[in-house]
């Protein structure tokens, strides 16, 4: 009987020591989960899952110390009161740190709460003014309106050889940086803003509006917004007889595009940050893994979420932390991290240096990489 009290003794402390030597770290993420935009939110979720899965198999040690990841997934609905609600669930929480948001609109307000909580956010948000406050915690790990709207004005005039545009944002901060970044570039290689309208991120019927630039005959329409209003502005495109190309960034940049907007998507063209993926190994490799795990295929920003964890995953071996999240910080600043989709590394202001961008079209109801 002694022995096995002693046995018994011996295993309990034993678990006890593994459980302390075992640190369970728990990255936030933030997206619309809801809504017309469920789908990018879940793909980014998947994306997120896909990594932290990987990392647990691979048994990550930081400071000598066997870490678990978890993802704790919120659904801030696209809102950004409902951001700043889910900002301030995951701080309560103690997460260390959070991939997203999605949204310009709701990451511009939320950042607030992160930053004061000293919690490094790692978003694709794409306006310009998310990086412009000031906040050293921000990473972004996508292209910014800048690097989208300018590609996207390029495009039109030395591929396209359009020689006037018009307009439409949704009035969201990601569909209204877009749109104003794309005419400040386009004005600025000649081309000619006809007419600029503005509509919702919750509108389905773009008539009227298709209407009004009917008139002025544009060679493109930039829409500023996403592919639940992309995708039957393009069939009413074509109701309307519009002889327009439908440009945007990489917020119709997706397979739910392809998926609504049927035979009317041959006419959208589009940008998104990162290489093609189908066009690397690596890239070939995730896209597969990916379609295996979930069966379906990637949105937009699966691949830059599932960069994003692995990246946070290598600053904290490097930091030597899952807890200081100074220290997290300050690695993150510094890192060069070779991911999937590129290489991350970040300027003074936490936008991504050299953020590649690609222009894509609407094929077989998936974006594939322009080629001429």
């Amino acid at each position: 009987m002694r022995h096995l009290i002693m046995t018994v003794a011996a295993v309990a402390a034993f678990s006890a020591a593994a459980a302390q030597a075992q640190q369970v770290v728990v990255i936030g993420h933030s997206a619309p989960l809801t809504g017309p935009q469920a789908a990018n939110g879940k793909d980014n979720e998947n994306g997120a899952r896909l990594a932290i899965d990987e990392l647990n198999q691979q048994h990550v040690t930081v400071a000598g110390k066997a870490v678990t990841f978890k993802l704790n997934s919120q659904d801030d609905q696209a809102d950004p009161k409902v951001g700043v609600q889910v900002a301030q669930n995951l701080v309560d929480s103690g997460v260390v740190a959070v991939i997203g948001p999605y949204n310009s609109g709701v990451a511009i307000p939320a950042s607030r709460v992160y930053n004061n909580a000293n919690i490094p956010i790692l978003p694709v948000a794409s306006n310009p003014s998310l990086t412009q406050q000031g906040f050293k915690n921000i990473f972004r790990i996508g292209a910014s309106d800048e690097q989208l709207g300018g590609t996207m004005a390029e495009f039109a005039v030395k591929t396209l050889h359009a020689k006037t545009a018009a307009i439409i944002d949704d009035r969201t901060a990601y569909g209204q940086g877009v749109a104003q970044q794309f005419e400040q570039v386009a004005k600025a290689n000649g081309l000619k803003i006809v007419d600029h309208q503005f509509t919702n991120s919750q509108a389905t019927d773009f008539l009227g509006i298709l209407t009004a630039i009917k008139a002025k005959n544009p060679d493109v329409i930039f829409l500023g917004g996403y592919a639940a209003q992309g995708a039957p502005m393009a069939k009413q495109m074509r109701q309307r007889g519009l002889n327009a190309k439908l440009l945007g960034g990489d917020g119709i940049c997706s397979a739910d595009m392809g998926k609504v907007a049927g035979d009317a998507a041959s006419i959208v063209y589009c940008a998104q940050g990162g290489v093609a993926l189908d066009k690397t190994p690596e890239g070939r490799a995730f896209l597969k893994k990916y379609h295996d795990t979930f069966h379906t295929d990637t949105q937009v920003y699966a691949v830059n979420y599932y960069d994003g964890v692995k990246l946070l995953a290598d600053a904290m071996v490097k930091a030597g932390t899952t807890t200081d999240k100074a220290k997290l910080i300050a690695q993150l600043s510094k890192e060069k991290y070779k991911g999937v989709a590129g290489t991350y590394s970040f300027d003074a202001k936490g936008d991504l240096l050299g953020a590649p961008t690609t222009v894509y079209v609407i094929r077989n109801g998936l974006p594939v990489p322009y080629e001429k």
